[in-house]
């Protein structure tokens, strides 16, 4: 992977080279905040190539940023869906047990009190 990347800095490089080479022509550059009198037209080129991939990569990464939130609030509320079912099905068992119990200790306490009541006649 490191030998793809400086290949394609390589290639970048010569392109670059290439381009301010082959661009020699010299401009007037009016930059909003200050006038270059003489510039040449491959480096204008480079420049505001250079200035589109950093402001394309720092607004990517800000959207990208705001997509991988959304998608990790929806991941988490299905999380927090599951839980919650999971927690009612949990007290839905427990208060299904708890109510056998309570009929099974009032049959015993049943027996137990005919058995009394039968052997104090």
């Amino acid at each position: 992977m490191r030998y793809v990347l400086v290949a394609i800095l390589v290639i970048l490089f010569g392109y670059s080279l290439a381009l301010v080479l082959q661009n020699g022509t010299e401009l007037s550059v009016d930059l909003l905040f200050t006038q270059v009198p003489a510039m040449r037209l491959g480096l204008l080129l480079l420049i505001t190539l250079a200035l589109g991939l950093v402001l394309g990569l720092l607004l990517g990464v800000q959207v990208f940023r705001v997509f991988q939130n959304s998608w990790e609030i929806k991941r988490l509320r299905k999380d927090i869906e599951y839980l919650r079912k999971e927690q009612i099905h949990a007290a839905q068992l427990a208060a299904a047990e708890a109510a056998a119990h309570t009929r099974h200790e009032k049959t015993v306490l049943d027996v137990h009190t005919e058995d009394r009541s039968s052997n104090a006649l």
